[in-house]
């Protein structure tokens, strides 16, 4: 199993025990308080529980090597995870503004409250520091399954926060109200959350094009161009998981033996290496120049020049996206 696949568990299975017992300090505020605030916060938590198992249980999927049935791996499951994460925060935050209007009907008696602020400040502080951590570590891995685990705690810790200013409030006024008001505001939040994940994720089932990451790739190609690489054109990026998937047509002087032009494409890979790390995986389609290539090639020592050069194409998301390819003519 490769290391990054290994620190992703390792995270993940840290989110599980964590998630575990802020559970157990949550309901034990909640019963002793009876607040709908804190109840709010308490189903969060369950919900965190049953993404981390299926977040973990993703992550050592898509660790699974490549096979004859998976050829692109098996990183999709961090999508479908991330999808019912989603689903499930949704959910949560339908059933907490139920909850919420029925308590504003039939108001609880509402005890302890103290108590409970204290607990559920700690409970969202752990969450803070652990959804930070699982941002660094998915930043470094690229792992989807752990950066929504990572957005998902750090919302919470934010619902906390006002929970925790609300429950202040009726804590000095004794406004029960304020309790099923502050729940259900955080119930619309929590659903808004849900919705975003479930958004990304089904850009990345539809294989959405990823402009960012082109557009970082762009970038360093522009940079670190050799006079050998002509043009590139139809560059796509596909996300499975922690793997990325590139493939592009490279365009090299004709003339150039097979050896020499696999060191070019060599050089283009460990270009993107250095960008992105060893999770990518390149299918270089090479293309031998044109005449309509010499306008923008920038080889000054090509002896089969046909046409002179006009000027050097700088690439962009969009002209190397596309699946032509470039040429410059020179005026007659």
């Amino acid at each position: 199993m490769p290391g990054d696949s290994k620190e992703n568990i390792r995270v993940q299975s840290w989110v599980v025990i964590v998630s575990l017992l802020l559970l157990f300090v949550k309901f034990i505020a909640y019963y002793s308080t009876h607040s709908i605030a804190i109840l709010t916060d308490a189903l969060e938590s369950i919900v965190n529980v049953t993404a981390g198992f299926i977040g973990l249980y993703s992550l050592k999927v898509s660790a699974r090597p490549q096979d004859a049935n998976h050829p692109y791996g098996h990183g999709k499951i961090e999508l479908v995870s991330a999808a019912l994460e989603g689903s499930m925060i949704i959910l949560a935050g339908g059933f907490i503004i139920y909850k919420s209007v029925i308590n504003l009907i039939v108001p609880p008696q509402i005890e302890k409250l103290d108590f409970g602020i204290l607990l559920v400040l700690f409970s969202g502080i752990a969450n803070y520091f652990l959804g930070y951590y699982c941002l660094r570590i998915s930043k470094k891995t690229g792992s989807i399954a752990l950066k929504a685990s990572g957005k998902h705690l750090i919302t919470d810790t934010y619902s906390t926060i006002g929970i925790i200013i609300g429950l202040g409030l009726l804590y000095l006024t004794n406004w029960i109200w304020m309790d099923s008001l502050v729940a259900s505001i955080f119930g619309l939040m929590i659903i808004y959350t849900g919705w975003k994940i479930i958004k990304s994720t089904i850009s990345g089932i539809m294989d959405e094009a990823d402009e960012e990451l082109i557009s970082d790739l762009v970038q360093s190609l522009n940079e670190k161009r050799r006079e050998n690489w002509i043009d590139i054109h139809n560059l796509r990026i596909l996300k499975y998981g922690n793997k990325l998937h590139l493939d592009c047509h490279f365009t090299v002087p004709w003339y150039l033996t097979v050896k020499e032009a696999q060191k070019e494409v060599e050089e283009v890979a460990k270009l993107a290496e250095n960008q992105f790390g060893e999770v990518i995986e390149l299918f270089v389609h090479i293309d031998g120049c044109q005449p309509h290539s010499c306008g923008l090639c920038i080889k000054s020592t090509c002896n089969h020049r046909k046409q002179d050069f006009v000027k050097k194409l700088t690439w962009d998301i969009k002209n190397i996206t596309n699946n032509k390819s470039h040429r410059i003519e020179a005026k007659v």
